[in-house]
């Protein structure tokens, strides 16, 4: 397997696990990595409506893999997707303050992925 079609198959995988824990049961990943003790119907609504944004973006990962048309769009993708989340979680650290240890985790790894996405995203099929 080449280095692309790789890195898009373990970018489902990851991304995939973050959905699952995010909406199987949004109650008990609130409870467990945010100490959130009960959920709103919203907040779980949005919870799952993440996870399938993030399924959804990991199946074109996974079909670009092995469809070389959209193997480029597709790596490029993984680091535009962390790229705005990473925003996003530095803009609320600033307005909002510290979140959960799971959060600055998620922050750390996606500040981290994008450069390696682009380095992947410039190498030769």
């Amino acid at each position: 397997m080449k280095i692309k079609q790789l890195f898009l198959v373990l970018s489902f995988l990851a991304v995939s696990v973050i959905a699952l824990l995010y909406g199987i049961s949004p109650l008990w990943f609130a409870r467990t990595f945010l100490d959130v003790p009960q959920l709103s119907v919203d907040f779980a609504h949005i919870l799952r409506a993440v996870m399938t944004l993030y399924l959804s973006l990991g199946l074109f990962w996974l079909f670009a893999a092995f469809n070389q048309k959209y193997r480029n769009s597709a790596v490029l993708t993984t680091a535009i997707f962390p790229g705005g989340l990473v925003l996003g979680r530095i803009l609320s650290l600033l307005v909002d303050g510290q979140p959960s240890t799971i959060l600055l985790v998620y922050t750390a790894l996606e500040l981290a992925l994008i450069p390696v996405a682009l380095l992947v995203f410039r190498l030769r099929d």
